[in-house]
């Protein structure tokens, strides 16, 4: 069940097609085949409001969250987040080109015992 949100400034609305990124990293997190189609969920949250750092108004960020199920090795998380971190950073190379953005991306594990599941998803795309 990998979950992958992103928390961005509203500031970022004109600069960024949140669409596009979402599909980047579900393409990226899908190339490392460490996760199936079925499971996979990105989406993008707006936060209207926000402060950040010296509180001017040029500046913004974005705060990627991906939550993952047990049974994946460090090593695999932190390939599978240092890929998408690149693939994010590149995307939003002009953003960096101010002292005015801040990106950033953490991986947790999900408590199987903490977590429940009903996925209609899965049998349609494992019939393929």
């Amino acid at each position: 069940m990998p979950h992958f949100s992103i928390e961005y400034s509203a500031n970022l609305d004109a600069k960024v097609d949140m669409g596009e990124l979402c599909a980047l990293v579900l393409r990226t997190v899908l190339d490392t085949g460490l996760f199936e189609t079925g499971a996979m969920r990105v989406r993008a949250f707006r936060a209207e409001a926000y402060a950040v750092a010296d509180n001017l108004p040029e500046n913004a960020f974005l705060d990627m969250s991906f939550r993952v199920g047990t049974g994946r090795s460090a090593e695999d998380k932190k390939r599978t987040g240092e890929a998408v971190f690149k693939a994010v950073s590149e995307y939003l190379a002009p953003l960096f080109e101010t002292p005015h953005f801040a990106l950033s991306l953490e991986i947790r594990e999900i408590d199987p015992a903490l977590s429940w599941k009903k996925n209609a998803i899965h049998p349609r795309l494992r019939g393929k």
